[in-house]
């Protein structure tokens, strides 16, 4: 999901992917399937099933253990951070292995069971975060400016929005004052929430 096809490209010729790599530029995917954050997963099977909906996909919480002065985190956490990676990535490969049988696959009403239905102002942020796109898509800024802040307020919790309509590194990513301001902001809550499966509770 980024609105810049120029500021995702490296990223893609980076990974070089043997597979086709959609550019979800309007956040479609966040709008359908109530995605906050990056990285994120749904399962669909075969039959075009949500096997498993919306979820960290094997991200784990460390971003608050980067030491700001030290520009790194602190010990552990990176390992920490891989191990979830690898985790997660064996639980997609077991599944794809056995289907429904696999251990980590959740039966359709488990699977509905951890949908989570968003809210009228959540609908209203998407809907004014596509519009707002447009708007900057075609010179008009101070217009698209003003529904992004709209969206920021009307959905808190969504980090796809925040950092899309935040100031940009040169790298493309929004990591700036603001952005590590509203980490470390957060208190208790998450920012990568925890999911449901065996090794990432």
């Amino acid at each position: 999901m980024d609105s810049d096809i120029e500021a995702a490209r490296p990223w893609v010729e980076i990974a070089k992917p043997t597979y086709v790599t959609l550019i979800d530029r309007s956040h479609r995917l966040s709008s359908l399937y109530n995605m906050i954050n990056v990285p994120q997963a749904v399962w669909i099977d075969e039959q075009g099933r949500v096997v498993r909906p919306t979820e960290t996909g094997g991200s784990i919480d460390v971003l608050r253990e980067f030491d700001m002065e030290k520009k790194a985190f602190k010990p552990g956490a990176m390992e920490r951070a891989q191990a979830a990676k690898a985790t997660y990535l064996d639980a997609v490969k077991d599944w794809a292995i056995h289907g429904a049988e696999s251990r980590f696959a959740f039966a359709p009403d488990e699977s509905r069971s951890h949908v989570k239905t968003a809210s009228p102002d959540v609908m209203l942020a998407h809907a004014k975060f596509q519009l707002g796109q447009y708007l900057a898509r075609h010179q008009r800024t101070e217009e698209a400016e003003a529904l992004f802040a709209e969206c920021r307020n009307l959905h808190p919790d969504s980090w796809n929005i925040f950092r899309q309509t935040a100031e940009k590194l040169e790298t493309g990513i929004a990591g700036g004052q603001a952005f590590w301001e509203k980490v470390m902001a957060l208190g208790d809550k998450e920012y990568y929430e925890s999911i449901d499966m065996e090794g990432l509770r």
